[in-house]
C-alpha cells in the first residue's frame, strides 16, 4: 500500500462506540426476555448509556467522514452501527408506548 491515507482516530472511536451500544442494547433485550418481559432498572440504564454512546459515536463518525486523506472503513462502520443503535432505541421506546 503506497498511500498517505490513514485510519482516523475519531472513526475508530465511532465504530467502537457503535459496537458497544449495539451489544449493550442486544444484551438488555435478551436479559429482559429471560426475566419474562420485566425490565429491571439496570437494563434501562444500560439502554440509556447505549443511546448516549450512539449519539456521540454518530457525531464522531460524521466528523471523521469529512476529514481528508483517510480510509473510510471505520467512519462508515461507525455511522452504520450508531444509526442502527439509535433506530433500535426508538423502536424500543415506541413499543413501550403502545
Amino acid at each position: 500500500m503506497f498511500t498517505d491515507n490513514r485510519h482516523p482516530e475519531k472513526g475508530i472511536m465511532s465504530a467502537i462506540l457503535g459496537a458497544v451500544s449495539v451489544g449493550a442494547l442486544v444484551a438488555a433485550v435478551v436479559f429482559t426476555y429471560r426475566d419474562g418481559g420485566q425490565a429491571q432498572i439496570r437494563y434501562a440504564a444500560a439502554a440509556l448509556v447505549a443511546a448516549i454512546f450512539s449519539v456521540v459515536g454518530l457525531i464522531l463518525g460524521i466528523m471523521s467522514r469529512f476529514e481528508r486523506d483517510i480510509f473510510k472503513l471505520f467512519p462508515n462502520l461507525g455511522i452504520i452501527l450508531n444509526l442502527l443503535s439509535i433506530i433500535f432505541v426508538v423502536f424500543i421506546l415506541v413499543l413501550g408506548l403502545t
